[in-house]
């Protein structure tokens, strides 16, 4: 009866194993064809807009901030140093930090 105990204990565990590895493998799929694809658009527009309009605009710089935090977490996620499981799983993580208040172009605070 104990050996069964155990056995049941094992299939439950590798059950959770099997199914995090299902959950990593899909964001893995995220991480690596569809954010690199989003990221680049965003950069793209800011950059046509910087050069258009001679400014930023916030809510895209908001979104990007967003962005690399969600790559950040989702990264802790996929190499196990994180347990909860990113966005649509969960909510969108918290900002770590805010983007600077503004946009420079010089090399240092020097230049």
């Amino acid at each position: 009866m104990n050996n069964d105990l155990k056995n049941m204990i094992d299939v439950e565990y590798y059950k959770k194993i099997g199914k995090r590895f299902i959950f990593s493998l899909l964001f893995m799929v995220a991480f690596f064809f569809l954010l690199p694809w989003i990221a680049l658009v965003i950069f793209i527009f800011q950059f046509g807009c910087l050069f258009i309009m001679k400014q930023h605009i916030e809510p895209v710089r908001s979104l990007s901030n967003k962005l690399a935090i969600y790559t950040y977490r989702l990264m802790r996620y996929l190499l196990l140093c994180e347990n909860l499981p990113p966005f649509p799983f969960n909510n969108l993580p918290e900002e770590i930090e805010p983007p600077e208040d503004t946009v420079m172009f010089e090399e240092g605070p020097n230049s």
